[in-house]
């Protein structure tokens, strides 16, 4: 051995030294190599595990989809029909009232006084009115007394058609005279002055319910006087001897039905009205099968060679089909129909299943987008990582290569071993492992033991990264997923309901995760009335955006039922606690708005207290009475109240979240500065109002982290007349 400077030449050290060298060239190959097979493991991972996530967030979204299309269907035309039939159910009954007072009349006519009459007058066009109309031949003087009988009836019918809005009433007598009541009373006189010749006995209601010898629904017909589509209600009348005196009855316009069912068709569906004899009355289609045609052309759905048609107008003619999906002109659509009992007719409700997937594709397209741009920059970034290595490499091996040349020549036996096996490390092979040939009993074998342990703690440490980089991925996309999908569960759009002008509303969530507990809702329960929801779900993350969705699908599904505050508060309550495990609990406030008078009804489960404006007067804090928190204990009865708005006065909520919001010295914004927020945009819309309390919260806070989510809701009561105090001196 040689000695140069302190190196001993030949010795232990100086092997050591010269293993370090080639050690470390081989160590870099092989985790060059390891990374490269990492970094594509990954990568088909990755690919395989996005696949499987895509497939079933979809199949889990379409499942959603259709379950809320086939409740808001069925919901939308059991209403529809609802509100529709209850309209003929007015008009039988302002006809059987009709009939059973003429009845009087002619059961005895000697014993009521003659009252008087007039012929048509053009002056009281537009207002409603009672006139004489007669048949051509028909002297006056030949039924004089008869006429002056029926007059009886003239300001009983007045009344009718007011309260019952009711277009036009009449009855004709069997000599060919009518008093008719509407607002048409120009239609019956000519320009000359003279007056147009009726004869009732030769109208379709006439001899309908003369031949039916009971009271009638005609189909859907054209007003004489008018030219509007109309149904008729008509019954017969009969004197002491059952000998037919006259026919009474009323007009119903089918013109708010009309614009119902010319509304519906939006969004990828539309709403339609069959007749008793299977015939598509009403329609916005024209073109399909539910075009509106003729009677004489119109086609019996009730036996329409679509089987499944078939069977949906059958059932909904007699009460009411199920979903059913039914191959209607190159399309597939959801199709569910509700009798109109009183008129032997039924609604039928479609929707088209190419628009009712169209979020699941949206959702699938948008997911593989945000994938491919991940994995994008991932592969960007691992090539350049391999680059900077392989770079690397060369200049240390450039650098080492003379050395390690020297060195290689007098290596020792073990370590010419080790570098064998280490050669030989590839494949599924990549461990180091101990051998009797590297026991030296010296720095030999210490370097041997220590390079068998970096190597196994090597390929420890490559499969931790693969799991854990897998877990993020896989957490951090669920997360993601998660908060587009709960924003989507919330009112979005605004103005929410632009064709009601009676009030303006507005809301936000601004959660303090990816996904947060609080949530507001909004939706109206009928045409006059508004239910708002405003709440908190305890806790924060995933477990509370689960509870907030269920809870919020409870509150809405018992509002619509038409139940008040604090019985849909109750409901959800012992709903919730019959199976809360995890113990989580809300609290809500609630209120439905009558939005013809402004009067709120609601009750309080724990919530914030309410703000509300009077005018331009400022907000203040309406400390209303508490009830105990949603899901904490069953049982629980919530009291409610009552306000009443004003127009121009407007209704704040929010979730502690607002006053809870602190800055970088942990002091809170306080209900104080909630207010002062408030009356500081005082005079602006709610859209306004949220914007500029928003704006200074984030003043306050800085740039200190948010603990708690954020939501608020404000609604401005208008009244009927749609506008806002002071508009009308502007």
């Amino acid at each position: 051995m040689k000695k140069f400077r302190k190196l001993v030449i030949g010795g232990i050290e100086s092997k050591i030294v010269t293993l370090i060298l080639i050690a470390m060239i081989l160590v870099a190959g092989v985790f060059f190599v390891a990374t490269a097979m990492q970094s594509r493991m990954l990568s088909d991972l990755a690919e395989e595990t996005s696949g499987r996530q895509q497939s079933a967030v979809t199949s889990a979204t379409a499942d959603v989809v259709n379950q809320v299309i086939d409740e808001s269907m069925s919901r939308t035309a059991e209403l529809e029909a609802e509100v529709t039939d209850e309209l003929f159910r007015d008009l039988v009954s302002a006809v059987r009232m009709m009939g059973e007072y003429a009845g009087k009349l002619f059961d005895d006519p000697d014993a009521n006084p003659r009252a008087a009459w007039q012929r048509p007058d053009a002056s009281n066009d537009g207002t409603i009115s009672a006139q004489m109309i007669f048949a051509e031949g028909v002297e006056e003087s030949e039924v004089s007394d008869r006429l002056g009988l029926i007059a009886n009836m003239s300001d009983m019918m007045l009344s009718l058609c007011r309260a019952y809005g009711i277009e036009g009433a009449y009855i004709g007598i069997k000599e060919g005279v009518m008093l008719s009541v509407n607002t048409a009373a120009g239609e019956w006189v000519r320009e000359d002055g003279s007056f147009v010749s009726f004869d009732p006995r030769e109208r379709y209601w006439y001899r309908q319910a003369a031949e039916a010898g009971e009271l009638v629904l005609t189909d859907a017909e054209t007003d004489h006087a008018t030219g509007e589509m109309c149904v008729t209600c008509a019954m017969p009348i009969y004197d002491a001897d059952g000998t037919l005196q006259a026919v009474v009855g009323a007009d119903l316009f089918l013109t708010d039905i009309q614009k119902m069912v010319a509304e519906s068709a939006r969004g990828g569906g539309y709403l339609a009205v069959v007749n008793q004899n299977g015939h598509v009355i009403l329609s916005p289609k024209t073109k399909g099968v539910f075009r509106v045609q003729n009677s004489a052309e119109a086609e019996d759905l009730r036996n329409s060679d679509n089987a499944m048609l078939s069977l949906v107008i059958r059932d909904a003619l007699n009460g009411k089909s199920g979903i059913k999906l039914v191959r209607l002109d190159d399309d597939t659509y959801y199709v569910v129909g509700v009798s109109m009992k009183t008129a032997g007719w039924a609604l039928i409700g479609l929707f088209s299943q190419q628009a009712a997937r169209q979020p699941v594709e949206t959702l699938r397209n948008e997911y593989q987008a945000i994938q491919g741009e991940a994995s994008a920059v991932y592969l960007e970034k691992s090539a350049g990582t391999q680059r900077f290595i392989l770079v690397l490499l060369i200049a240390l091996f450039a650098v080492m290569l003379g050395g390690a040349l020297y060195a290689g020549r007098r290596i020792v036996k073990p370590l010419n071993t080790i570098t064998k096996r280490i050669s030989e490390i590839g494949g599924d092979n990549l461990e180091f492992k101990m051998e009797s040939g590297y026991r030296t009993g010296d720095e030999v074998e210490e370097l041997a033991r220590s390079f068998a342990d970096l190597s196994h703690k090597t390929i420890e440490y490559v499969e931790q990264v693969k799991q854990v980089t897998a877990e993020k991925e896989r957490i951090g996309t669920e997360l993601h997923m998660a908060t587009k999908i709960q924003e989507g569960m919330l009112p979005s759009i605004f103005p929410p309901y632009p064709d009601r002008d009676e009030f303006d509303l507005y809301a936000r969530m601004d959660p303090a995760k990816e996904v947060g507990g609080d949530f507001y809702d909004f939706f109206l329960t009928d045409e006059n009335h508004l239910a708002l929801v405003m709440a908190d779900v305890s806790g924060k993350g995933v477990p509370a955006a689960l509870f907030m969705m269920v809870s919020k699908a409870l509150l809405k599904n018992s509002a619509l039922t038409g139940k008040s505050p604090g019985e849909i508060l109750s409901s959800v309550n012992d709903t919730i606690c019959s199976n809360n495990k995890m113990e989580m609990f809300v609290t809500v406030w609630m209120g439905i708005l009558e939005i013809s008078t402004g009067k709120v009804t609601a009750a309080n489960a724990g919530h914030e207290y309410p703000v509300i404006c009077r005018g331009e007067r400022g907000f203040e804090l309406f400390k209303d009475r508490h009830g105990f928190v949603i899901g904490g204990m069953d049982g629980m009865r919530y009291k409610e109240y009552e306000l009443m708005l004003n127009p121009g006065d407007k209704l704040f909520l929010y979730t502690d979240g607002l006053p809870e919001a602190t800055d970088a010295e942990e002091e809170l914004f306080g209900t104080d500065r909630m207010i002062a927020a408030l009356n500081s945009v005082v005079n602006g819309t709610p859209a306004e109002i949220l914007r500029g309390v928003q704006d200074e919260v984030n003043f306050f806070v800085g740039d200190a982290e948010q603990f708690d989510d954020l939501t608020m809701l404000c609604l401005e009561y208008k009244g009927k007349d749609g506008k806002r105090t002071g508009e009308e001196d502007r």
